[in-house]
């Protein structure tokens, strides 16, 4: 089996793609290749990780400037056109499209060449390149029910997520309770400016609270020199550029504050945690805000608008949550009804199916 992987940009994107395409070769011994854009985080993982990548000139139509809309849809046939060209040379059985620049030009290569396309969706609301394709596709694996309806045979899948989120060990009882602030990997700057004002009042208030900080590495020196700043006793908190172990961050937290991308929110749900969610108010047609949505209307998370957060605001709220425990454990449960754990292996039978070898 030939399976083509288009998309990325981010991590929400390619991450998943990965576990995709690692499930594709265990189960049924698939020869894969990428396709991604030489701007997105794919151009560096993937090669990493030992698969093939095609690289593909588009650029973006959304949340970028008029001139850059432009360039974009002038690029846009003949990425199309170098797209029909590595699909004639390596002929796949099907086409797995995962959002991001590169997943518009190579789906609609495909649906025009006749071959079976996947859609997957991480998000609550797609994203362009899949909304363009998604009644054309002949199958689609999202994350959130409200996605289904924007795409043809639409199955509830969930993400892909790394196994050690869905086996992390309880937090012991009477430990001292745990803030994990975690921004993505390059940081949330709304984040990294609010904690630093509150951290003072906030261990006032929470008795032996400890955070963990990951600030990103662009804005870590900051962050550092705020929370010093802050009078906050420097024994128990910590400012870290970037966090590598996320499943043993994840499992020391009794609560996480972080922003509402798609990786993010389903690494909470796999490691039910209980999480306040501040969404990045750039994100493309805000789908952070939708996917928050989700797990607030689910009790699993509680959500602040980032223009209405303010520094008193957000202390309130982290003080009520971590000062009441039997509330966290309930929001924990409800976290993981949300939670997937054969994501990666229900989208790869998908694919399979898709392209007659099932």
């Amino acid at each position: 089996m030939r399976i083509l992987i288009a998309g990325g940009g981010t991590g929400g994107h390619i991450i998943p793609a990965l576990a995709i395409a690692d499930e594709l070769k265990a189960l049924y011994g698939a020869e894969i290749l990428f396709v991604g854009t030489p701007r997105g985080l794919e151009s560096k993982l993937v090669p990493q990780a030992g698969y093939p990548l095609e690289l593909i000139n588009v650029g973006q139509l959304k949340n970028v400037s008029l001139l850059t809309r432009l360039r974009t849809l002038a690029d846009l046939p003949l990425s199309i056109l170098h797209c029909r060209t590595l699909l004639r040379r390596f002929r796949p059985d099907a086409v797995v499209g995962v959002g991001g620049y590169a997943s518009g030009p190579a789906m609609g290569a495909a649906v025009l060449s006749g071959i079976p396309t996947l859609a997957f969706e991480p998000n609550a609301f797609p994203g362009l390149a899949n909304r363009l394709v998604g009644k054309r596709v002949s199958a689609a694996a999202v994350n959130f029910a409200p996605a289904a309806k924007f795409f043809r045979n639409a199955e509830i899948t969930g993400i892909p997520v790394r196994k050690e989120f869905f086996t992390l060990p309880p937090r012991p009882e009477g430990a001292p309770p745990h803030l994990l602030v975690f921004g993505g990997s390059q940081g949330a700057r709304a984040l990294n400016a609010l904690m630093p004002r509150i951290a003072a009042q906030l261990l006032d208030a929470v008795p032996g609270l400890t955070i963990l900080h990951q600030a990103g590495a662009r804005h870590a020196e900051t962050t550092l020199a705020a929370y010093q700043q802050s009078g906050a006793d420097p024994a128990r908190w910590q400012v870290a550029a970037f966090l590598d172990d996320m499943g043993t961050r994840f499992a020391a937290a009794d609560l996480v504050l972080a922003r509402s991308g798609a990786s993010t929110v389903a690494e909470l749900a796999a490691a039910g945690k209980p999480s306040l969610l501040i969404p990045f108010p750039q994100a493309a047609d805000d789908h952070q805000r939708k996917n928050a949505e989700v797990l607030a209307s689910a009790g699993a998370a509680e959500m602040l608008i980032e223009a209405d957060t303010t520094a008193e605001k957000l202390d309130a709220v982290l003080t009520a949550l971590l000062g009441d425990p039997a509330r966290l454990r309930a929001m924990s449960a409800r976290a993981r009804t949300l939670a997937h754990p054969d994501a990666s292996e229900r989208i790869a039978r998908m694919v399979a199916r898709i392209a007659g070898k099932a």
